[in-house]
């Protein structure tokens, strides 16, 4: 059964024995328990106090993408750094999912003087046996079209990068935020790391595969309303840059994030839009 804690997080457990962890704040995701293993990286730096957003397992990038000049939002918007509302579990068969709810009267001053539209979000976390679901429903109750990006910035943990790859890649068009945001053609069957990466793969397939180690242990992404992937991982300098994650944590962890952030979502008024993953280990 679901269990909503003291520090503001939501348990959610399984028949299997798999569980969710989803922090009010952001409602992120900070635990995935699938067969007796962790599947997500929270850093042991991360900041779970509400005062930033929490570096590690799933936040929750919306409307903003990065930092846009035109928007005075901080990086990656408001959804990861607002606390949510519990909306309540349901259990459907072999599932068992919890939601919560953001509204543009939750944010503060500055943040609705930023983006000033009227709009509502479900973010419904969704769990089985060996998968997790993440979906958000935006729904645009503003009188006019609204633009936004969104994305699932997972961190999945591994034990070590170098043995990690990224199938379903090969042939895309990738901006390369390393290379101050150069456009180039992925030529490779398997994504790696070597250093810090930072790519925006544009129209991706909706099947990923991660191989999380060279021994056969994969997880699956399925995405579903989301045309972009980026692969992100800080390497040395990076880390060593940021206060909130250790300086050799680069090493366990690997960012593989669906989202449509290339270009804006177009959403008019009344309307409603849905996107969202589904991880699944193999």
């Amino acid at each position: 059964m679901p269990a909503q804690e003291e520090n503001k997080v939501v348990t959610l457990t399984h028949a299997s024995g798999s569980s969710v962890k989803v922090s009010l704040f952001g409602a992120t995701v900070i635990s995935w328990i699938a067969k007796d293993e962790e599947r997500l990286f929270v850093s042991q730096n991360a900041i779970l106090d509400g005062s930033k957003a929490i570096r590690g397992g799933i936040p929750l990038v919306f409307p903003i993408f990065g930092t846009k000049s035109h928007i005075a939002l901080p990086q990656h918007g408001f959804a990861r750094n607002s606390y949510w509302d519990y909306l309540g579990v349901l259990t459907d068969n072999d599932e068992v999912k919890v939601r919560f709810g953001l509204k543009d009267n939750q944010l503060t001053k500055e943040q609705r003087q930023a983006w000033s539209h009227s709009f509502r979000l479900t973010y419904t976390v969704t769990l089985t046996a060996t998968s997790l679901k993440t979906f958000l429903t935006v729904k645009n109750e503003d009188s006019d079209t609204m633009e936004f990006n969104t994305l699932l910035h997972t961190y999945f943990r591994v034990k070590d990068v170098a043995q990690v790859s990224v199938l379903g890649l090969k042939s895309l068009t990738f901006a390369d935020k390393v290379a101050n945001g150069e456009t180039s053609i992925e030529s490779r069957d398997a994504v790696t790391v070597a250093g810090e990466v930072d790519r925006v793969y544009q129209n991706a397939p909706d099947h990923l595969q991660v191989n999380t180690d060279n021994q056969g242990h994969q997880i699956l992404i399925h995405k579903e309303g989301m045309k972009d992937t980026v692969v992100w991982n800080p390497w040395i300098e990076k880390a060593k840059g940021m206060g909130d994650f250790g300086d050799e944590e680069y090493h366990n962890m690997i960012c593989v994030e669906v989202g449509s952030v290339a270009q804006w979502v177009q959403l008019k008024s009344g309307q409603t839009w849905q996107g969202g993953q589904t991880l699944a280990v193999v």
